[in-house]
């Protein structure tokens, strides 16, 4: 059971006295109050796309021991209910690739389909995940930036994949580890 801190109930409390969430279904309410707990945006709630589909395919494979990928150290570290696959370190450079896309390319032959893909800060490395025969059980596409982010972003909504992303240019290694872990949390530990 995760113990929530008193200063994290606080913030709960002042967040929902300022926008009202309710109208989401639980899955993409837990979400986007998590990215928005992360971030103090309130702009995230007309900027998220959350399909509660997909989350419910991604929660259901997390919960059957699926393996989580990050695409660079500061998401895995951010990711607290689960050891993430993180291979940006240990990969060397691809020619005509980005060191994030190389990992991502060697994170998939480690892991195989249906992992949860978490991508927060190279939106080469989800771009290098969309043209993958990954069969991803979720992508979380929120890479921040302001070049390939959005189109990145819009990539993956128009690949039918199951995802959470947002439309602008933000995002970034804490609103995707954020948007994790609000699934990774759904066991009752709030």
């Amino acid at each position: 059971m995760r113990a929530v801190h008193p200063i994290e109930s606080r913030s709960y409390e002042i967040l929902r006295s300022r926008v009202d969430l309710t109208r989401l279904p639980p899955l993409c309410r837990a979400v986007t109050e998590r990215v928005l707990h992360a971030s103090a945006d309130v702009s995230y709630v007309e900027d998220l796309v959350c399909d509660e589909a997909s989350l419910v395919s991604g929660l259901t494979a997390l919960r059957a021991g699926a393996p989580v990928v990050a695409d660079v150290e500061m998401v895995a570290a951010g990711i607290t209910d689960r050891t993430a696959v993180c291979r940006i370190r240990s990969t060397p450079p691809m020619s005509g690739r980005t060191r994030s896309a190389a990992a991502v390319h060697a994170a998939f032959t480690e892991v195989g389909p249906g992992a949860v893909w978490v991508i927060g800060c190279a939106p080469t490395a989800l771009s290098e995940l969309l043209i993958l025969d990954a069969e991803p059980a979720l992508v979380v596409g929120l890479p921040v930036g302001f070049v390939g982010a959005v189109e990145s972003k819009a990539a993956l909504r128009a690949s039918g994949l199951p995802a959470i992303s947002n439309r602008s240019a933000k995002g970034g290694s804490a609103v995707a580890a954020a948007a994790i872990n609000a699934l990774l949390y759904q066991d009752g530990n709030r």
